[in-house]
């Protein structure tokens, strides 16, 4: 059995998405709140991101997300991509 890499969503809250973002980056598995995580691939080598099971729980805690706080979902992601791209937002 292996671990999963996918972080927990535990605390149900905007700061609990925004560090759910930032524990993805910090794994090098950030990928769109729009994008189904069976549907995410390395570019390098085809390879599917993530296991059937990581897959599973991505989109689990996404689905909570979005039933929970919408479209704070994206407000919630986007800082996190910004930094990851290494764009700096406006004070």
């Amino acid at each position: 059995m292996s671990v999963s890499r996918i972080p927990d969503y535990s605390e149900h809250s905007f700061d609990g998405m925004l560090y759910w973002f930032a524990s993805m980056s910090e794994r090098g598995l950030l990928f769109h709140p729009d994008d189904p995580a069976d549907e995410i691939y390395e570019i390098a080598t085809g390879e599917a991101t993530f296991t059937p099971a990581e897959s599973l729980q991505a989109n689990e805690i996404l689905k909570a997300m979005f039933n929970q706080f919408g479209d704070k979902v994206y407000e919630a992601a986007h800082p996190i991509f910004m930094k990851r791209m290494g764009i700096q937002l406006d004070a």
